[in-house]
């Protein structure tokens, strides 16, 4: 009997697999070369026959989303398909919505990936791309799905012109090629040393996702709530602008400066990069004073904004929509916060506090043509996949931080007992292996780059690029648990840079904001002496380097042709920092940085019941998890999120230890 059920859980367990590589190959299908029709003959019959509208009984509203999307696009209202597509652009969002609003409603798999047919061939590419992207994230029916790397399905956002024009040489005259991508810019620009880190693909893939899994338009009604959405806005984005400012450490520069709306964009940037449709991303000279945006805003509202904005901190309160006062002078204040400066429909009172986020990547973008004179396209900040490219993205959320930091400073320090963790001992901390980085040859593929016609052969086409990586270490800690039973702990790991360019030491207090978040993990200590052993590629912070499309495309092709296993569960989450980008670039000598371990009371901070064996998708620490309520309750950041005017009672509290660290880079690489 019991061979006879373990049988059919495998037979359940085997067709489960086959499903799920069914509708990976059909997802595989829908993003490849999104500017072309669809080549796969099954999706291309789907297409040209489904009805979207003929059987409403499929969707979960009974059919007001796809009669919605259906009469906009009778009516010629949609945006062509070969445009250029930006988020930020409110007509452009709510068609993409409309879209993902349907993707949203269908009951089964089979209604969503008919309507990917569908509407593959006959919306804007861009704008379908990033309604299948956020409703395979969102939607019950997108689990076990592995979306491609953006990089592989729309190349321009990630490349540069030159690049392009050559793989399209190379396709007219059917010969393979790869071909090296260099970053913006020349060494006259000072900023030219860290573009490594702005313009990584994999960087700019996690800052995409991250906005995908918490986007400024969510509402609830959409399925879930997003938990913490305000606050994991400022921290994953703090965490972005203290790693830039480490690599810059790390490369002999200040850190960014924040940006003035009163004073000149001191960097220009030219990008160098050309939209699919739309021609050239706009370039912006060095020194330039900002400009009202014509129908955007006006710099005088962002000033408006921010006042009103740094009044709320002042206050201890945000002012609600009815008048009534949200206090935020305690461990949640950061959430709301996040919300009405991000802008996002959370925000307790838009009207009032505006959208300072979400209209400053704008007034960025358009301070090259602000007036629309020339009829440019949005300029790198208008879209998230190239934002980190240009150095006032960073000035931008410095500004911002700056914001957020003014509210965590008014909050107490914390105090001893805030800290303790009873009768947790760390007696050391440490490394295991080498601290270094290198920079490596990296190559991706961009055949989704050129146009392609039926009848005429796939060539080979690939961008080489060069980027940051760092050998594999792990941490240890030795530490003594006093409580003579079992004992659930937080282990909390940070990095902070020990002195600024002019080779000054920071103090707990200057330095406590620039600490780099490496690692957060639940474990259980047995009582007395405990060795702990943590690996850098457990971080949850970061993640695996995607698979690239084509493996994707192989493997799922494969099983199911041979009913081969398939799974690739661990590349389903793409926000996150790439593991290889973990450790800060270093120096050549070494750069010294304190390593900060902090154990605290696990059975207080975890949220979930499984907190030692659950991964919560991975890479929790920056981008929650899907759907749940986020892992642990403490502030994001703590217990160095706040001030620190006496670092003796750091120094006292014995389940908190610093050591320090050197950082090497190794340049022989290449």
């Amino acid at each position: 009997m019991k061979f006879f059920i373990l049988c059919i859980l495998v037979a359940a367990a085997t067709a489960d697999h086959h499903t799920l590589a069914r509708q990976q190959q059909q997802i595989n299908t829908l993003l490849w070369n999104i500017y072309g029709d669809i080549q796969n003959p099954e999706m291309k019959a789907t297409s040209e026959s489904f009805d979207p509208e003929a059987d409403t009984s499929i969707y979960k509203d009974g059919g007001d989303a796809i009669h919605k999307l259906a009469q906009e696009y009778r009516e010629n209202r949609l945006l062509p398909r070969n445009h250029w597509f930006s988020l930020f652009n409110s007509r452009h969002r709510e068609e993409a919505l409309m879209l993902f609003q349907v993707f949203m409603q269908c009951k089964t798999s089979e209604c969503g990936l008919s309507n990917g047919a569908y509407w593959r061939n006959r919306m804007n590419g861009a704008q379908f791309v990033y309604a299948v992207y956020t409703a395979v994230s969102h939607s019950p029916l997108g689990k076990g799905i592995i979306l491609p790397p953006m990089y592989e399905v729309t190349p321009h956002m990630f490349t540069n012109s030159e690049v392009i024009q050559k793989a399209y040489t190379a396709k007219m005259t059917n010969t393979p090629g790869v071909f090296d991508m260099k970053f913006t810019g020349t060494s006259k620009n000072r900023e030219q040393r860290v573009a490594y880190f702005g313009e990584d693909i994999g960087m700019n893939t996690h800052h995409v996702f991250w906005h995908i899994d918490y986007p400024f338009w969510w509402k609830d009604s959409y399925g879930h709530h997003l938990d913490r959405k305000g606050e994991l806005f400022f921290w994953a984005h703090h965490q972005l602008t203290v790693r830039f400012d480490a690599e810059r450490l790390s490369n002999y520069l200040d850190p960014v400066d924040e940006l003035h709306w009163d004073k000149p964009i001191v960097e220009g940037f030219a990008p160098h990069t050309t939209y699919k449709y739309g021609g050239e991303f706009p370039s912006r000279p060095d020194n330039i004073h900002f400009h009202d945006v014509d129908g955007i805003a006006r710099v005088r509202d962002m000033l408006i904004m921010e006042n009103r904005i740094r009044d709320a901190i002042a206050h201890g309160y945000i002012e609600a929509e009815d008048g009534s006062h949200i206090d935020i002078m305690n461990e949640r204040g950061i959430d709301k916060l996040g919300d009405i400066i991000e802008s996002s429909m959370y925000s307790p009172n838009a009207h009032y506090y505006g959208q300072l986020h979400n209209l400053a990547h704008i007034m960025l973008g358009r301070q090259g043509d602000p007036h629309g004179k020339y009829d440019m396209p949005p300029g790198v900040m208008e879209h998230f996949e190239t934002a980190t490219r240009d150095p006032s993205f960073f000035r931008l959320h410095k500004y911002m931080d700056n914001i957020f930091k003014e509210h965590k400073d008014f909050l107490p320090p914390y105090t001893r007992d805030d800290l303790d963790f009873v009768g947790i001992d760390i007696e050391s901390i440490g490394i295991e292996g080498e601290l270094e980085t290198f920079f490596e040859s990296y190559e991706f593929d961009i055949r989704n780059a050129v146009d392609s016609a039926p009848g005429i052969e796939d060539v080979d086409l690939k961008a080489n690029v060069q980027r940051l990586n760092h050998k594999e270490f792990s941490y240890v800690a030795d530490v003594t648990n006093n409580n003579g039973d079992n004992v659930l702990a937080t282990f909390r790991i940070f990095l902070c840079p020990q002195y600024d360019n002019n080779g000054v030491e920071y103090t707990y207090d200057n330095g406590h904001w620039m600490c780099v978040e490496m690692d957060k993990f639940w474990k259980t200590l047995n009582p007395g002496k405990n060795h702990v052993t943590r690996k850098s590629t457990e971080s949850t912070v970061t993640v695996p380097d995607p698979q690239h499309f084509q493996t994707l495309i192989d493997a799922t092709d494969k099983a199911v042709s041979g009913g081969t296993p398939y799974d690739f569960h661990e590349y389903q989450r793409s926000c996150g920092i790439p593991n290889r980008m973990l450790l800060p670039k270093g120096k050549r000598d070494g750069m010294e940085f304190a390593l900060v371990l902090a154990i605290t009371d696990g059975k207080e901070d975890a949220t979930h019941d499984n907190a030692e064996e659950s991964e919560h998708g991975g890479s929790h620490a920056h981008c929650g998890s899907h759907g749940e309520v986020y892992p642990d309750s403490k502030p994001m950041g703590y217990p160095l999120d706040r001030r620190v005017p006496d670092r003796r009672v750091y120094d006292e509290t014995t389940n908190i230890k610093l050591t320090h660290v050197k950082v090497f880079h190794d340049d022989s690489h290449h």
